[in-house]
């Protein structure tokens, strides 16, 4: 499929898409690219397990890839395991950065303070490209209503070479809260502290009453997104 035939085929399912509940949004993505060529990518963060309990619903065996960058929470981490169990996800992964990497590029671990965005880049983008390069599509949890940056998220867009899912991109905040009242859905062991993003530990903070819902990322700082949702360019036809 050309560059051209890839962006007329993502824009044809995101107008089908407008309407579909993220059920039928996974479920098309699963027909349209097959379960060997589909990741969700999750962060297992505080609404993480509402889009991961309809994926499991849908297929279980849907691999869901993990980002473990190095600086992650412990609570995360147990977070992960527990909704992994209690979803009886079956095809997790977490993946991790190239050791040999990170001793070249951020031999002092230090990288997170000096230069965010280049430690994004190598803890998460790269990790991710690395991993997502067996994949024709990915499902993502975002949502219009997290943050300035994402308010108009489509359903289906084209990132490069990939098509990207967003069957969560019309869910509020009560559509979120119902689904893990519903589902007895355990919530993130961070989220009773004052905790509403959470990402790497050095750059997460807590959100303060009426801030927007990603305000502890990167506090003090212009960066609002880690760079895994930045679109690439699709390869030349």
């Amino acid at each position: 499929m050309s560059p051209t035939e890839r962006a007329l085929q993502a824009t044809h399912l995101n107008d089908l898409l407008q309407a579909a509940s993220p059920a039928d949004v996974i479920s098309t993505a699963l027909s349209f690219v097959g379960r060997d060529r589909l990741a969700v990518v999750s962060s297992f963060g505080t609404q993480s397990g509402a889009l991961l309990k309809i994926v499991a619903d849908v297929d279980p065996n849907i691999p869901v890839i993990f980002i473990d960058t190095g600086w992650m929470f412990a609570e995360t981490l147990q977070y992960r395991d527990v909704l992994v169990d209690q979803l009886g996800l079956r095809h997790v992964r977490s993946v991790l950065p190239q050791a040999t990497t990170l001793a070249r590029l951020d031999p002092d671990a230090d990288l997170w303070s000096a230069d965010p965005d280049a430690c994004c880049q190598l803890r998460k983008v790269d990790t991710l490209n690395a991993a997502m390069a067996e994949f024709d599509a990915s499902i993502n949890g975002r949502k219009r209503f997290q943050a300035a940056t994402r308010a108009d998220i489509p359903i289906v867009e084209l990132d490069g070479d990939q098509f990207k899912f967003n069957p969560f991109a019309r869910m509020t905040l009560p559509d979120i809260e119902l689904i893990y009242a519903t589902a007895n859905l355990p919530q993130h062991p961070l989220v009773a502290a004052g905790f509403s993003s959470i990402g790497c530990m050095p750059c997460t903070s807590r959100t303060l009453p009426g801030e927007d819902p990603r305000a502890g990322r990167w506090r003090g700082r212009a960066k609002t997104e880690c760079g895994i949702h930045r679109k690439t360019e699709s390869s030349p036809p």
